[in-house]
């Protein structure tokens, strides 16, 4: 029996899913740290988290649930089997205990599973699993009272024992067979297997005590073990001394020298002594056999009764040794057996020699007999050798159940069953009723007819068979009652085997039922007349005539049984029913319907069993009218009355009455309406008239509108003319139309009108379509509608062609004149015309070409007709004109007005000549006439030449005057030839001398708008802008304009402003021209530089102001319009003004003034260069409190003029909502100062022009800041704007300004020196500019510092301020100052910390690490766990800072770069640099020595900082050491980075404390276990020692092995275990005891065990094995 486990926890399966499925198994979807986060995240502002999380939570509640509950199902399944598999155990050891040795030669199956009545089905369903429940559909059986042993069934006597058994050997066999019952289980034959109820469990829990109590009886007389051991070992010694050879003969032949087997190898019958002895605790073997039967089962298999049988059998000795044999006969009576014959005398057989017997059988009936005969020999177990008579019995093939199946009631159905004896003996049968067995006597109950019992017959009552033989078994089934019948029949054959078969039968009653209609049924209409007995109304809608159309009908047999069928069709019944009157009393007729216009299909069949069948009901119309008929389903042979049926079975009648009855009635409508076509169009008329012989196709189409299908077949019409219609016959679908071509031909010219007839199948009238159409004869083209000659002179001829066309297949002739009507007209009676041919026959579809001369004598214009003559056909007119003249020409325009004429200049002007006739005209143009003729000059283009007929040509005048004033008298002629007089063409017109305009273009419009210029000198002005950038190139716009045709030279020049001429190297460059056409590459930056030569070359003079006039010399062509393009150029700020000189040609000059501001501050930082956006000066990123930073400016000043520059340093700041600042200023805000800083009094340069009186110094005035206002009004916008005079002006006293805030004056964190600086004229100077970084405090990260300064500047040269009515320059506020931004941060000194793990700084180590390979060789000093650590600056700043860490931690690094200030080398402290963007790797060592285990035993008082002992629930500990490896910054600041050690230290435990071995004999061993746990996650080194005074003593009483060892890291849950094995070895009948310890190298806490024992010399405690 194979190990069961005390507890459910190894049948835990789930590290074999692990194993097998891996993460997908352990692995969970959202780990528990996560749903922990996010289910604490709760409690935010966003709805959508909220929802999530609560749902989350809902989630992990749910699975939660769900495993629990899971947990709980398993559980109880496990628990479950566990306890099935219990309660099965127990319950075949019962079984065992009952049947003794013989249980396993019965071969009975395994004990009924108990799984069942132990686990909790409701649970499995709750929970969605199959239970036994639904698998096992037994009933549970009722428990009821325990019983008695019950008497197997195989031990009852049956009828038949009874009657042929013998008194006296029932009784022996009676207790033969409750012998055997008592060893075997209560067991059923005929399933072969325990019974699985509680009954049956109960029984056999009170048998299994029974027996128990039973054995305990028997035994309580017998000695104990130990008293039977000691019997058994004197027995063996007695038998020992007394050992001597015997005689094989006189040992078993399975003994160790008994005779051998002459059968078996004596191997294999030790094999089977083994397997006996395992198998027996009595140890005997006497199972090997001594003799073999021959046969070795006696079986009588044909026997009859009456007669004896004699069967021989011989017993051979298969042993190497003679044996004596004895024969028990059989207890049975049938059975005998006669003296036994041996081969020798004395009854001794030899070796392989046999003797025989014979056994003889008298049968008394065929019934079966068994029994055996036994054959004793020298051995303990007999030879049994069974005897046994079987008759093979007959087998019917007869079922047990026969179903009839459906009859109707008051019918009859036969079911025949062919029944065949499938056995090997032959059999009598008899049929009877079971209310008839027992029977008293065969005789009463065995008729020779049929058995009958209602509603069911079988045929025949009786009946023999012999083996393969078969009969016809007849059923016959009539029931009375629509219900379900059974009755019972017993067949008794005549070995007196009985068996029961049941017949079973359904009667059933009629039921047809009518389910679906195509279109479903019709409903009468209000006062409509119906059939009295029809149940079904179904209606058709109206059809054509001879035009089907059907209705499926489905019709269900509700019945089981096939009902044979046919229809017929009746006229209705159209009786009216009186109120209160029924069908059934109105009397029916049923006549016959003549008009089959209904049809059903099938007509006739049988309707299957409970189902549903398809009929087809068509309506064939064949007249207009309504069809009204009746249609009904007879079913056929239906049974009249049940009762007749039993009385023709008991009289052998086979047939009954039987009739026809009408099933289902139903009523059926259709009426009829005639085809409804439509021709479209109705007629065709073709219009005009159509050639002879030529066949015209006219297509038309016929709408089928009826219900069905038409067939049509259309004339032909052959005697006016002749009309096909095509297709001819043919089929329309309904709602469908047919496409048709009528081909009409004529056969002579006339009109026809005929109607066209197309008859209809099935239709009476046929259908109309009317036809008419015109035909003529011949038809000629001519090929042009006139014919029109031309223009001719007097004398010539022309000729005119043209073709005429036979537009028709007949042949025409013709001939051609022209009309009488027209000459006649002429009075002349001979025609001016020639035809060429005249006439001709032209053949069908040809043409001909016909020429037509004409000559003229005079000049006239002809209109005449030529007449075109067709035989058989129509005439044709061709118009014919010509036209005879002479030449003459004319001029459209005889004066010519010259508008625009200057003088000397040539203009042109153009006239026109037009040929008045359709002849050619030649012509030519002569010279100037008049007084003024010698003044002017004319060129006429061209001179002479042709005029085309009715030619309108144009001429070119170019005239030339050199006078001024009004042209008179002045005229040009043109000679025409054939004409009498020239033509003659006048001139006049004005000449005008030189004009010439300036302009400039307004602003906002386009330059090309002349009506929005000033036009008047005085009105102009060029204006180059009030707020002009400083070095800005301003360009304005001067238009010439010249109003004249008259060209003149032109030159412009500045006053005062005058630029250097450049070079002319300089002004190639300068020309975009030149930048395109160079070759190779043109950069910006090349381009830029030449820009700055030039202007630097303009503003060489050293005024500030340069204005560059491009052309400013050249050429003003007629009429043009000229821009003049002026360009400023300036590098000093102030207003300027001058004058621009313009000379044009002989007129005078004229002057336009200018006018230019410039504001800006031309100095400029030499670090940026002369740009235009914000110099910004950005001190970088610093650390908080560092070092002041310095930066050197160097200031260029282009300009040719000293300025001096006073700063202002001021910070701009984020919260800061001040507006504007008020400023209030004493005197000179900004006076000079000496190197002392003292004010000092302002000389000015010497200049020719006095500028006014010195004033006396004004002390400097403060400034007060403004209140916060909204006025955005600049003191600037309220100074007087103008041109300085030479008037001395008064210095201001006090000044208000006002101007936006930008920032607060301030010194710190920025500041520069000298505060005032004067920049020398196109040189430079330096200022500094200081960065301080402030403290941040400890919760600001980083800090941004934003300023600027401010130079006003200032010039103390007189000349340089003001040139009286050309420049004036201010200074001070008023002056745009110079700006600088500057840009700084300040941010506390920070790290960035990279490890090798996301888990920060954590050391994980084992105390074992200290154990080597071989510890043989001792234990290590240290182990070094070593991680890396990334310090990066991801400032902008170096960073210089210590790392600081302390034991048993320890640091090596990669050191970029080491400084050393004056503190640290003082304290000869290194300190280690971090530029920005460096990293440096940081090697972080954890060191375990055998220092740090004895940690763990220090008291609380001397526990270090950072240290603890973890004491985890499995036993393991660990030291955890905390500490933070500091940053020290050189400001002094911190960073701390955690860093923290696990050391695993070994535990040993022991599994008890103590060992006793009681009491033992002396000298005898005596060994137990004990198992050395390790519940660490390390490796132990071991050592186990006794009491020193054990371990020095002679004899040893104690030992202990293995002495040392390795015990393995703990796995999984379970510690690492090694067993130890303890002996003891009792000297002395005294009392031992000594203690075990058990140590390991590592520090580890010793166990101990304390072992004891006792000796003796009392033999009872020997152990004997």
């Amino acid at each position: 029996m194979a190990q069961r486990s005390p507890s459910t926890c190894s049948q835990d399966i789930s590290h074999l899913l692990s194993g097998t499925f891996k993460d997908l198994y352990t692995g969970d979807v959202i780990g528990a740290d996560i749903e922990a986060n996010w289910l604490k995240s709760r409690g935010g502002d966003d709805a959508y988290h909220e929802a999530f999380t609560e749902e989350l939570e809902k989630l992990v509640a749910e699975y939660n649930r769900r495993l629990t509950e899971a947990d709980i199902v398993e559980e109880n399944i496990i628990q479950a089997q566990v306890r099935a598999k219990a309660e099965e155990e127990r319950a075949l050891n019962v079984l065992k205990g009952d049947a003794g040795k013989d249980f396993h030669k019965m071969g009975l199956p395994s004990v009924a599973s108990s799984f069942r009545w132990i686990v909790d089905n409701e649970l499995l369903r709750k929970n969605h699993l199959t239970c036994p429940d639904d698998y096992i559909t037994d009933k549970v059986p009722v428990t009821r009272a325990p019983k008695g042993k019950p008497e197997p069934g195989y031990v009852k006597e049956t009828f038949s024992f009874k009657q042929r058994i013998s008194s006296h050997s029932c009784e022996r066999m009676s207790a033969h067979l409750q012998k055997i019952s008592g060893r075997l289980p209560s067991v059923s034959l005929s399933t072969l297997t325990l019974p699985s109820t509680p009954d049956s469990y109960h029984q056999t829990t009170k048998t299994s005590k029974k027996s128990s109590a039973s054995r305990k009886a028997d035994w309580k007389g017998s000695k104990c073990k130990a008293e039977k051991e000691e019997e058994r070992a004197y027995l063996a010694k007695l038998e020992k001394t007394q050992n001597f050879l015997k005689n094989p003969r006189f040992f078993p032949p399975n003994a160790l020298h008994g005779g051998k087997s002459l059968v078996m190898s004596q191997g294999q019958v030790e094999q089977i002594i083994s397997s006996r002895e395992a198998e027996c605790d009595t140890g005997d073997t006497s199972f090997v056999p001594v003799f073999l039967a021959n046969p070795p089962t006696v079986l009588f298999s044909d026997y009859e009764v009456g007669r004896v049988y004699e069967i021989t059998v011989e017993l051979q000795n298969i042993t190497s040794t003679c044996h004596r044999v004895r024969v028990i006969p059989p207890s049975t009576s049938v059975f005998a057996i006669g003296p036994g014959k041996f081969p020798g005398k004395g009854g001794m057989i030899a070796p392989g020699m046999t003797c025989q017997y014979t056994v003889q059988f008298a049968p008394e009936s065929l019934a079966d007999y068994e029994d055996h005969i036994l054959v004793e020999t020298q051995v303990s177990e007999p030879l049994l050798i069974p005897v046994q008579a079987k008759r093979p019995p007959p087998v019917l093939t007869l079922p047990h159940i026969i179903d009839c199946g459906f009859c109707l009631v008051g019918g009859r159905k036969v079911t025949e069953f062919l029944c065949r004896n499938e056995g090997f003996s032959t059999g009598k049968f008899c049929i009877m009723p079971q209310e008839a067995w027992p029977p008293p006597n065969f005789r009463a109950v065995a008729t020779l007819g049929s058995v009958i019992q209602d509603p069911f017959g079988i045929y025949p009552a009786g009946f023999e068979l012999a083996p393969g033989q078969s009969t016809t078994v007849e059923v016959v089934f009539f029931p009375s009652l629509p219900e379900v019948s059974q009755q019972t029949y017993t067949i008794v054959c005549d070995n007196c085997q009985v068996n029961d078969v049941t017949v079973t039968g359904v009667g059933q009653l009629i039921a047809l039922e009518l389910l679906h209609v195509t279109g479903g049924e019709s409903s009468p209409e209000p006062g409509e007349v119906t059939d009295v007995t029809a149940q079904h109304l179904i209606r058709f809608d109206p059809q054509n005539p001879h035009t089907t159309t059907q209705k499926n009908l489905v019709i269900r047999n509700s019945t089981h049984v096939e009902l044979p069928f046919y229809w017929q069709i009746i006229k209705p019944n159209l009786q009216p029913i009186l109120p209160g009157e029924t069908a059934h009393s109105v009397t029916l007729e049923y006549n016959r319907e003549t008009e089959l216009a209904f049809s059903l299909s099938p007509e006739q069949g049988v309707l299957l069993p409970h189902a549903d069948h398809d009929f087809t009901l068509a309506y064939t119309p064949q007249e207009l009218k309504i069809y009204h008929s009746v249609i009904q389903l007879v079913l056929r042979d239906i049974p009249e009355s049940p009762s007749l049926v039993r009385e023709r079975m008991l009289q052998n009648i086979s047939e009954y009455p039987a009739e026809d009855v009408i099933a289902l009635d139903i009523e059926v409508k259709g009426s009829t309406e005639p085809f409804q076509l439509l021709l479209e169009p109705y007629a065709v008329i073709i219009p005009g008239e159509s050639f002879l012989g030529v066949n015209v196709r006219r297509t038309f189409k016929m709408w089928n509108n009826s219900k069905s299908l038409i067939k049509y077949t259309w004339e032909n019409i052959t005697d006016c003319a002749i009309m096909e219609v095509e297709p001819l016959t043919g089929v329309i679908d309904r709602n469908k139309y047919c496409e048709f071509e009528l081909m009409i031909a004529g056969i002579r010219p006339g009109c026809v009108s005929h109607n066209l007839q197309c008859q209809i199948e099935h239709s009476a009238e046929p259908v109309v379509l009317h036809v008419e159409a015109a035909f003529k004869g011949p038809l000629l083209h001519i090929g042009v509608p006139s014919l029109r000659l031309g223009l001719i002179k007097p004398g010539e001829s022309v000729v005119g062609t043209f073709e005429i066309q036979n537009l028709c297949q007949l042949p025409a002739r013709w001939r051609m004149q022209e009309s009488q009507v027209c000459l006649a007209e002429r009075n002349e009676e001979v025609s001016p015309f020639t035809i060429q041919p005249s006439a001709e026959l032209l053949p069908p579809l040809g043409t001909c070409s016909v020429s037509v001369q004409y000559t003229s004598s005079l000049c006239q214009r002809l209109h005449t007709v030529l007449e075109l003559e067709v035989e058989n056909g129509e005439r044709s007119y061709l118009p014919v004109s010509v036209e005879v003249q002479t030449p003459q020409a004319c001029l459209l325009s005889s004066h010519l007005v010259l508008t625009e004429t200057y003088t000397g200049i040539p203009v042109k002007a153009t006239s026109k000549l037009f040929n008045q006739t359709r002849l050619p005209a030649k012509y030519s143009w002569g010279k100037l006439i008049g007084s003024q003729a010698a003044f002017c000059s004319a060129i006429i283009t061209p001179a002479s030449g042709i005029l085309t007929p009715n030619e309108e040509k144009e001429f070119c005048i170019e005239l030339t005057a050199n006078i001024t004033g009004e042209l008179k008298g002045l005229a040009l002629s043109c000679s025409i030839e054939d004409m009498t007089e020239p033509l003659l063409l006048s001139i006049s017109g004005e000449v005008k001398g030189l004009h010439v305009t300036y302009s400039v273009p307004c602003e906002g419009e386009d330059a090309s708008d002349e009506r929005k210029m000033l036009q008047s000198p005085s009105d102009l002005i060029l204006d180059f802008g009030s707020e002009v950038a400083l070095k800005d190139t301003v360009k304005r716009q001067l238009i010439l304009t010249n109003h004249t045709a008259i060209s003149a030279l032109f030159r412009l020049e500045a006053v005062y402003f005058t630029g250097s001429s450049p070079t002319p190297e300089q002004s190639i460059l300068l020309s975009s021209g030149y930048l395109v056409k160079r070759r190779g590459p043109t950069t910006k930056h090349a381009a830029k530089r030449a820009q700055s030569e030039f202007a630097a070359a303009m503003l060489s003079h050293g005024k500030g102001v340069a204005f560059h006039i491009q052309p400013s010399s050249g050429t003003l062509h007629a009429f043009q319009r000229l821009i003049i393009e002026i360009t400023a150029y300036n590098n000093m700020w102030g207003e300027y003004s001058d004058d621009l000189v313009c000379k044009v040609g002989d007129l005078q000059p004229t002057l336009i003034p200018m006018q230019m501001t410039v504001k800006g501050c031309p100095i400029f930082l030499q670090m940026a260069g002369p740009q235009t956006q914000q110099p910004i000066i950005r001190f970088g990123t610093h650390v908080s409190g560092g070092c002041p930073v310095f930066r050197s400016v160097r200031l260029n000043n282009p300009t040719p003029f000293d300025i001096r520059l006073d700063w202002e340093t001021y910070n701009q700041e984020e919260d800061d909502k001040k507006l504007v600042d008020l400023l209030m200023l004493f005197g000179d805000p900004f006076p000079p100062k000496d190197m002392a800083k003292n004010e000092t009094t302002s000389t000015g340069s010497n200049s020719e022009i006095v500028l006014g009186l010195d004033q006396p110094p004004i002390p400097c005035g403060s400034i007060h800041p403004a209140l916060q206002t909204t006025d955005e009004s600049s003191n600037t916008e309220c100074e007087e704007e103008g041109i300085i005079t030479q008037e001395p002006t008064m210095q201001k006293i006090v000044s208000v300004l006002l101007r936006p805030h930008e920032g607060v004056l301030a010194d710190n964190p920025y500041s520069i020196s000298p505060r005032q600086i004067v920049v020398p004229g196109g040189g430079s100077s330096s200022v500094c500019i200081s960065f301080t970084p402030h403290v941040l405090p400890e919760p600001v990260a980083e800090v941004r510092c934003e300023g600027f300064v401010l130079g006003f500047m200032s010039l103390d040269d007189k000349l340089a301020k003001t040139v009286p009515g050309k420049v004036h320059r201010r200074h001070g506020y008023d002056a745009v100052p110079l700006r600088i931004d500057m840009r700084a941060s300040v941010r506390q000194a920070l790290l960035k910390v990279d490890m090798d793990h996301d888990g920060g700084m954590v050391f994980y180590s084992m105390a074992s690490d200290l154990i080597p390979d071989q510890p043989l060789l001792g234990v290590l000093t240290a182990s070094v766990l070593t991680q890396s650590l990334k310090l990066t600056n991801c400032t902008k700043v170096p960073l210089y800072f210590r790392l600081l860490l302390s034991a048993p931690f320890s640091l090596t690094s990669t050191v970029l770069k080491t400084s050393h200030s004056k503190k640290e080398e003082t304290e000869q402290q290194p300190q280690l640099v971090l530029y920005p963007q460096q990293n440096m790797l940081v090697k972080v060592s954890f060191h375990t020595t055998l220092e740090l285990l004895t940690y763990q035993h220090l008291p609380d008082t001397q526990i270090l900082p950072g240290f603890q002992v973890l004491q985890f629930e499995s036993g393991e500990r660990k030291l955890k050491f905390s500490q933070n490896l500091i940053i020290e910054y050189s400001n002094h600041s911190t960073q701390l980075v955690p860093v923290t050690a696990y050391l695993t230290v070994p535990v040993l435990e022991l599994s008890c404390n103590m060992v006793d071995f009681k009491t033992c004999f002396v000298a005898q061993t005596k060994t137990k276990h004990v198992f050395l746990c390790n519940r660490s996650g390390c490796r132990i080194y071991w050592t186990a020692l006794l009491d020193q005074q054990e371990r020095h003593s002679d004899l040893e009483v104690f030992s202990v092995s293995p002495a040392n060892g390795i015990l393995k890291a703990r796995e999984g849950e379970q510690p690492t275990k090694d067993m130890l094995q303890i002996t003891f070895t009792a000297r002395s009948d005294i009392e031992y005891e000594t203690i075990l310890t058990v140590t390991g190298i590592l520090g580890e806490k010793p166990c101990k065990l304390q072992i004891r024992g006792q000796g003796t010399y009392d033999g009872k405690y020997e152990d004997m094995y």
